[in-house]
């Protein structure tokens, strides 16, 4: 049953961080350098090996051979893919340089591949770079290795051959199944094809398929949503990650392709949102967080009821809070009490390679207020509850009294239904969860001493 009200959905349609990390990556400063990631680097080889934070690897594949005009991510558009044996080529120096500060055989729980399109790698290629990680690293048993897939390329075989290279986790990009939504942004992919694609990835046994669908889409309405949803909960994914399109044609170029007389109106968008709730609710799929949802026996919903959820660059996980190491272009770590970014374009990346450097352009170095409130907001986002006596004992402070300020904010959040609050834990509601966005950003001291809330996407 949807537990939000269309009012209180328009009351909190503003913009706000997704909160994949706190602080925000629009807080990463170019005087973080390759050398203080060096030195983050150095400090987690020096921790004994059964101390050390789990590590998770990200690797970001860029290639895309046709340009989606909703598309925000950090993307190259070409048919021509040589290009990817020489970005294999240029991914195995970057992990020789970590490997080098590191050394080889640091176990992995976690690995994902996003992009762009990892899948623009033929099968060959992705062995290649399965092949080098694993002479690089050690994948532990029983860890999820994951993958990004754009539904037009791949086949029955492909999806067998990602499994035998040890992939047990996919994520299919969907958007919406409407034909006329499809081709307003340039990304035809019949229903019928998704559909046998889902089939055959159960067949060949992946543990979780995920698909995303995305609504605010250029000729969307209510009206084609409900059939798309309708189409979603027959389909049945383990998890369907619902995604609010921030149109910012100023921001993103692509996006300029995007008519806009053919924009949803906010009315309309909400309604869209409302439709989504109620539908997989009652198709009997359990809430995560924000736009996540799972079947019940999903390992991310088992997470959540046990009380294990985690949220990374990735989004909501089951691993344990760890360290991140990105791979590639752009691509974002988080290693100690550092975040860091690589190049973001290919020449940059490639030159700092060339001269032997870790990628690296910026990153931040935590304070000890952004440790205690990235733990206050994690545990917001993921557990829906403050205890504030954890969090003294954990970070050596009074909360109600380090928090007066944002325990006050707090308190509309209650009168809205959001929270539930009394002397020593706050609560998020069934409500709240749909809404944790605007929960977390009380806590966050960018936003609350002026920082500008425009370049982030809406909260719903």
């Amino acid at each position: 049953m949807n537990t939000v009200s269309p009012d209180l959905l328009r009351r909190f349609d503003i913009p706000g961080p997704r909160y994949t990390s706190y602080p925000t990556a629009d807080h990463f400063v170019e005087t973080f350098t390759a050398s203080d990631y060096g030195q983050a680097l150095a400090q987690r080889k020096a921790v004994p090996g059964a101390q050390a934070s789990p590590l998770s690897l990200y690797i970001h594949i860029p290639f895309c051979e046709s340009l989606c005009y909703y598309c925000a991510c950090n993307k190259i558009i070409t048919k021509h893919h040589e290009r990817g044996a020489i970005y294999l080529r240029d991914l195995a120096r970057e992990v020789d340089l970590h490997t080098a500060q590191l050394g080889r055989g640091q176990t992995v729980t976690q690995l994902h591949l996003g992009g762009g399109s990892p899948t623009f790698l033929s099968d060959d290629e992705l062995e290649q770079l399965m092949a080098m990680l694993r002479r690089s690293f050690t994948l532990a048993p029983g860890g999820e290795h994951s993958i990004e897939i754009d539904p037009r390329t791949v086949d029955g075989k492909r999806l067998a051959a990602l499994a035998a290279m040890g992939f047990n986790r996919i994520s299919f990009g969907v958007q919406d199944f409407d034909p006329e939504v499809q081709k307003a942004v340039h990304r035809i992919q019949p229903a019928e094809q998704v559909f046998a694609l889902v089939a055959q990835a159960r067949e060949v046994g992946f543990d979780s398929i995920n698909v995303d669908l995305i609504y605010g889409l250029p000729r969307q309405t209510p009206e084609s949503f409900a059939r798309t949803l309708e189409q979603m909960c027959r389909l049945r994914p383990d998890r369907i990650a619902l995604y609010g399109y921030a149109h910012l044609p100023e921001r993103f170029k692509p996006q300029r392709r995007i008519l806009s007389t053919d924009m949803p109106g906010a009315a309309a968008k909400l309604a869209m949102l409302a439709q989504s709730l109620g539908a997989f609710m009652q198709a009997g799929y359990d809430h995560i967080g924000m736009d996540h949802f799972a079947l019940p026996n999903d390992a991310l919903a088992v997470a959540k009821r046990q009380g294990r959820l985690h949220r990374n660059f990735q989004g909501y996980s089951t691993q344990p809070d760890c360290d991140l190491i990105g791979l590639g272009v752009s691509a974002i770590g988080r290693v100690g009490t550092t975040y860091s970014q690589n190049a973001k374009t290919m020449e940059e990346y490639c030159s700092h390679l060339d001269q032997g450097r870790l990628p690296v352009v910026r990153g931040l170095a935590l304070s000890h207020d952004d440790l205690v409130r990235r733990a206050v907001i994690m545990a917001l986002m993921c557990q829906g509850q403050l205890i504030f006596d954890s969090i003294e004992q954990t970070w050596g402070l009074d909360f109600r009294g380090y928090f007066a300020a944002e325990l006050e904010q707090l308190r509309e959040l209650r009168d809205q239904g959001l929270v539930l609050m009394d002397e020593t834990t706050v609560r998020v509601t069934a409500s709240g969860w749909f809404l944790i966005r605007a929960v977390a950003m009380v806590f966050d001291r960018y936003l609350q001493t002026g920082h500008s809330r425009a370049k982030f996407s809406r909260i719903i």
